[in-house]
């Protein structure tokens, strides 16, 4: 495994769109375990491969409502089902240091493959749809900033 650099707003990858993958290999888990090592030293909740400079439909993501929190990955992931969005306030890794309000459901129900190939549906509540929606936008080379009603100030711990 290896920490990769995630890029910031400004970098023309992030506004790229990403092609679906369609190998499951060593390739893919090897990406897979990269980026969950660089989301889990970032802080971060959810992390696309964009962010990373590869051009691919990948995302991983921490369910923190979960006992200890899991990580997620998504494959090729679209979002199928939510309920009316309501505002909340979210930041970006490829952002730093910006946070804004955004409309976001608080329920999301997203359909992916697995590091082999598998089709899989989850749910998620809270940050956890609300990262279902901001990574997946990632994938069509959109940022939250796209999305922002109004910037706020938010203290680091």
């Amino acid at each position: 495994m290896a920490l990769r650099t995630i890029l910031t707003v400004g970098d023309e990858m992030l506004k790229k769109k990403c092609r679906p993958v369609t190998e499951f290999n060593d390739h893919l888990a090897t990406l897979l375990d990269d980026m969950t090592q660089t989301l889990l030293e970032s802080g971060g909740v959810g992390l696309a491969a964009p962010q990373i400079g590869v051009l691919r439909r990948v995302v991983v993501l921490l369910d923190i409502n979960q006992e200890p929190e899991e990580v997620i990955e998504l494959i090729n992931p679209e979002v199928i089902d939510m309920n009316e969005p309501e505002q909340v306030i979210e930041g970006c890794l490829s952002v730093p240091g910006t946070y804004g309000y955004v409309m976001r459901p608080t329920w999301a129900k997203i359909r992916a493959q697995d590091r082999h190939g598998n089709w899989f549906e989850r749910e998620g509540e809270g940050i956890v749809a609300q990262c279902f929606c901001h990574e997946t936008e990632h994938l069509d080379g959109h940022l939250f900033t796209e999305k922002v009603l109004e910037y706020v100030e938010v203290e680091q711990e």
